[in-house]
C-alpha cells in the first residue's frame, strides 16, 4: 500500500491529526473516533506498517506517537501544487491592486 493509498482513508487521517496534537492510547482513539477497538486497532496495525507511527510502552500502556518523516514523499509531491497556486494568488493580488488603484484614480477625477 502506498503512502497515497494510507493517507486516503478518513479515518487514518483523523488518527494521524489526533497524533499530531500529542500521542494518544488505543482507548483514547477509540473514544474520539467512536469506532470499535479492533477498528482503531486495525487502523493503527496499518500505520504502523507503514512507519507513520510508533509505539512507546509505558508499563502496561502503549501510547501511539507519530512519525511524520514517511508524509515527506506527500509534501514534495504537493510542492509543485503549492508553488502553482501560490502563483495564481500573486496574480489575483497584483490583480486586486490594479482595481483598486483604478478605482481610486476614478474616485479622484
Amino acid at each position: 500500500m502506498t503512502i497515497f493509498e494510507i493517507v486516503a482513508d478518513t479515518t487514518r487521517r483523523r488518527i494521524l491529526d489526533y497524533l499530531l496534537q500529542r500521542p494518544h492510547l488505543v482507548g483514547e482513539l477509540v473514544e474520539k473516533l467512536e469506532i470499535s477497538q479492533p477498528g482503531v486497532s486495525k487502523q493503527l496495525r496499518i500505520l504502523r506498517e507503514a512507519k507513520l507511527v510508533y509505539v512507546a510502552k509505558d508499563a502496561q500502556r502503549r501510547w501511539y506517537k507519530l512519525r511524520p518523516e514517511p508524509l515527506q514523499e506527500i509534501d514534495h509531491w504537493l510542492a509543485g501544487y503549492i508553488l502553482l497556486l501560490s502563483e495564481r494568488y500573486d496574480n489575483l493580488d497584483e490583480y486586486l491592486r490594479a482595481l483598486q488603484a483604478q478605482e481610486n484614480n476614478d474616485d479622484h477625477e
